[in-house]
Order: C-alpha cells, then structure tokens, then sequence
C-alpha cells in the first residue's frame, strides 16, 4: 500500500517546514504593533492579521498532521477543505493522504498572498501539489459556493471564524463527514466547542490530546 506521507521527498520538506517554524517559536522578538486605530490585534480584521502575520508559520503538530492523514485515508472523502493554509504544513498531510487514495481533491483558503505562493511552492516540492487548489481570499467569500459534498473539514484559520465557516459548509456536508478543529485549547474556541459539543447542532464529537487540542466531529445531520 502506498504511503506519500513516509517519502524522503516529502518527510525532508516537512522537516525544514517545523524546524523554522520552531525555531520561529523560539524568537522572542515582539510581535508588531497592531494597526493605526486598533487598540489591540483581536480589534484587527482578518486580513490586516494576516498581512501583518504573513511570515508567521503557526503549524499544525506532527502528530496532529499523521492524524489528518489517518482519517482522510479512512474516510477517503471525494472533497477536503481546509480553512486556513499558512505554510501548507497541514495541507501536505491532506494532499499525501488524498493522493494514496488515488481519488479526491483539497480545496484549501489563505487569505495572505504570500503564504498562498509559499505555500504552493512547499506543496510543489513535496511532490503532493497535483490534487490541491488554493482558493486565495477571505474563506467566507471564497467557499460560499463550493458544491457539495464535502467529506472531511479542517478548521485552523483565524479561531473566531471557524464557527462562521462550518456554519457556511454545514449544508454542503457529506451524511457522517469529520470536521477538524485544530487549537481547542485557545479560549478563542470556547464558542466553536460549545456548539459542535451541544447534540441539537447535530454533531457528534471528541476532544483529541495533540498539540493545543483538536476536536474531531462527526456530522449526523439535523
């Protein structure tokens, strides 16, 4: 069976991906300050953050990235979509598991115009770029009127917008489609578990122990 996740080509770009990005991590410079006439960068639109942030990687943990892979190959959806594709370190994982299936397609917003060039690149020379589309632009606009269904989510953009995406996919779900939403540990995502945790709202849903928590949903419909 084959495994693209196990590649040297791949495994040698995710290598040099998590080690600026920890590296990145390490640096204790300030960040910027936020706008002219933004008290604070949670005052800030998504895309002056995201111009702002352009060079910040803000990965997703190696071991959540094998998760990702597990469950695309199992549940082998036909549409992927991420929300928020930074570097592209989650998205090689979704296009590696995609491509070992041998059917299906990532359909994955930015919102920087750099990341999304970068982040092609990475994808490019991991040799896993063949099954990806990066939709440039606000996800709330990009992804309004993408045909159904989709089989699997992954939420990892700006926290205060994952709820208004899923929101904006829920009626384009695929009957028992997983939803990933990576960084639960934020309090930022407080409004997101409330919803995807409460039965009426038609999920059914785990907390998992990576790296600032993921939640894994399931949706059964309403």
């Amino acid at each position: 069976m084959t495994n693209t996740l196990a590649s040297t080509r791949l495994q040698a770009v995710l290598s040099q991906l998590f080690t600026a990005a920890a590296a990145q991590e390490a640096d204790d410079t300030p960040p910027p300050p936020p706008p002219a006439g933004r008290p604070s960068w949670d005052a800030a639109s998504a895309q002056e953050r995201a111009d702002a942030f352009a060079g910040a990687y803000i990965p997703i943990s190696a071991e959540a990235g094998k998760l990702l892979y597990a469950l695309v190959r199992a549940a082998r959806p036909q549409t992927v979509v991420e929300f928020g594709t930074s570097f592209g370190i989650s998205t090689i994982y979704l296009a590696a598991a995609v491509t070992d299936n041998g059917t299906g397609q990532v359909l994955t917003t930015e919102l920087s115009s750099a990341k999304v060039t970068a982040a092609q690149a990475n994808l490019r020379q991991a040799g896993v770029d063949g099954p990806v589309t990066i939709l440039a632009g606000d996800a709330r606009e990009t992804l309004a009127d993408l045909p159904g269904p989709i089989g699997l989510v992954l939420l990892d953009g700006w926290k205060e917008l994952c709820l208004p995406v899923l929101r904006l996919l829920e009626p384009k779900l695929a009957a028992g489609a997983l939803v990933a939403a990576d960084d639960t540990s934020f309090t930022s995502m407080a409004g997101y578990l409330d919803y995807v945790r409460d039965p009426a709202h038609g999920y059914v849903t785990v907390a998992f122990p990576v790296e600032d928590g993921m939640e894994i949903s399931s949706w059964t419909g309403r």
